[in-house]
Parts: structure tokens; sequence; C-alpha cells
């Protein structure tokens, strides 16, 4: 065990002397037992230093499975949104029949999200541009933001009020997560060098603000070790340990990747992710920075991976040793 975190401090420090990312925080969960610590290029040391107590990290698209996702796994567990009803039954703005909650949760909804200079629109044309693009009959597995964007608007629309408010009264106050807010907050990590602190990197959640479903919040590693643990401490989440998809393309829980052993995963744009496995109750929280010095999109999706493997590892062989002293 002492090996697999070593292995795993050695791959960080080799990825911030490489500039893969200028400081990261983590947190690892084994069974009520949390280890936090903060790396970056300038020290290294526990996430307690007063420096950085409540300090927040830009998510990205890890937004998506602590708000919209949460969101409406408990609405569809308690029976009060329809798993394979479609989005216009729900959302009539939506233009398309078919498209259904089950698509847009497991990104199998065969949606083109292609929209014509998109960064040239304020919040009223890019909603009304996603809510009228084209549907293809490809419906193999396909990530993209639009479906978590489309699950917003619908669960705005549904209850009245905007994600931000729900988001607080459905997850954070029931778990008392006082440090997740939608950007821009104060009190942030830098996500780019030479860009403002707290700024939401992600175009779409800087037009959309508080009404984007798919990125935009900043939370903090404390925060997230509750959110980790409220999924711990309810049995009904262990109904996400199975394919929700129809397609056989790709594994996918709700909101959630689905990978081998019973792990949910769930990863950011700027280097986030939470790793998380209900039946051993153990988790990995982290949070980096990896949009700092450049983007790398495809060369940190294999160092992302690489870590995430390290993690495995270790948390398997946590459960072993644990196994034995029993």
């Amino acid at each position: 065990m002492r090996s697999g975190l070593k292995n795993i401090t050695e791959r960080i420090n080799s990825y911030l002397k490489q500039g893969i990312f200028e400081s990261c925080e983590i947190a690892v969960i084994n069974q009520g037992n949390v280890k936090t610590c903060f790396f970056s290029n300038a020290s290294e040391a526990f996430s307690s230093d007063s420096d950085r107590a409540g300090k927040l990290w830009d998510l990205a698209s890890v937004t998506k499975v602590v708000g919209v996702g949460t969101v409406l796994i408990d609405r569809i567990f308690s029976g009060r949104i329809k798993l394979d009803e479609s989005l216009q039954h729900y959302y009539p703005s939506w233009h398309e029949a078919t498209v259904t909650i089950r698509q847009l949760l497991t990104h199998t909804s065969g949606i083109d999200p292609f929209i014509l200079n998109r960064d040239q629109l304020n919040s009223v044309e890019l909603k009304d541009a996603m809510n009228h693009l084209k549907v293809t009959s490809d419906k193999s597995f396909k990530y993209t933001d639009v479906n978590f964007i489309l699950l917003g608007f619908m669960l705005e629309k549904q209850t009245g009020q905007s994600l931000d408010k729900l988001f607080q009264a459905e997850v954070f106050d029931r778990w008392k997560m006082t440090e997740t807010h939608f950007g821009p907050v104060k009190n942030a990590f830098p996500t780019v060098k030479d860009q403002p602190a707290g700024v939401v990197h992600d175009p779409k959640a800087r037009v959309l603000g508080i009404h984007c479903g798919s990125a935009g919040l900043f939370s903090s590693v404390s925060d997230l070790i509750k959110f980790v643990q409220g999924y711990f401490a309810d049995d009904r989440y262990l109904r996400l340990l199975q394919d929700y998809t129809n397609t056989g393309n790709k594994a996918r829980s709700l909101a959630w990747d689905l990978l081998p052993d019973d792990y949910l995963l769930h990863t950011g744009y700027t280097g986030t992710f939470i790793l998380m496995n209900l039946r051993r109750q153990s988790a990995v929280i982290f949070l980096s920075n990896r949009v700092y010095y450049r983007d790398e999109r495809q060369k940190w999706i294999k160092d992302r991976d690489l870590l995430i493997s390290d993690f495995q590892e270790y948390l398997a062989d946590f459960q072993v040793h644990c196994h034995e002293k029993h």
C-alpha cells in the first residue's frame, strides 16, 4: 500500500516538473478515513494549511454529477421523472420528440452539438440554438455538454427555479456543502496563467452562467468530500452500478462513467475528476489546473488515465490490507 502511494506521489511530482499542471489538491477516502494533500510547483503540504483552506477549483464537467446528475438521479429513483420519457414531455421548448432522459444522461442522444458562431452568441441566442439542434440516428455513446445543458433547462422549466437555487436546495444544503457555487467566485486557484482566478473556463458556462448544467461550478476539496460521503451514506445510489445504455457501445451509469469493479468516474476539462467505489466506500477527489500553462487535451487524457489507474490500484491494495487485518 505504501509503495502505491509513493508511485502516485512520484507521478504527480513528475507532472508538476513537466508543467502538466501548476497545482493539484487530492482527497483519498477509505471507509471513513480521509487523507488530503496539496501539491504545487512552489510547495507541497497538507491542504489544511490556512493559506489554502476553502480555496476553490473550477470543476468544469464534474459539475455534471455534482449538480444536474445528482438532482436527476434522485428524481428518477423517487419516481418524479421517468427515465424513458421524452425530453420534450418535460421541456416543450425542445423541438424533437424522440430524445429521452435516459439518452441524455448516458450521452446516447444522437444530438449533433455543432452551433455556428457559437462563441458570438449571447445567452438567449445560445439557449435558442441548443433548443433546435439536429438529432441524428447514431445512438452510440458520444460525450457532449449539450446533453446536460438541455437537462438543466428541463429542470429549470419543471421546478421554476434557476439551477443555482435548485442545486442549493436539493444537493448543497442536504450535504452541508457551503463552498460550492457557480462562477465567478472569489478565493479560487487560478485556472489559466495570466487570467483572473475565479472566472469560469468553459465558454458556454460563461455565457449561460447559473443556467448551465454542464460546467460552471467551483468547489473545494472539503465540500467534495461531503458530496462523496453523501453518496456513500445512501444505499439507493448502489442502483447506479449498472449499465443504463441501450446501445452496447460503452457502459454508462446515469450521469457517471461506469468502470470495471464497480467504479464510478467523472472527469472535468480543467483537470478534475471524482473516482468512487460505492460498495467499498472508497474514493479519490482530484482537483488541478491542467490548463494553467497550456491546453494539451489529448496528452492530458493519457496522463490522467495513468493517474486514475494508479489510484485504482492503490484503493484495491488498501482493501486487501484491510481484509487481511480483519
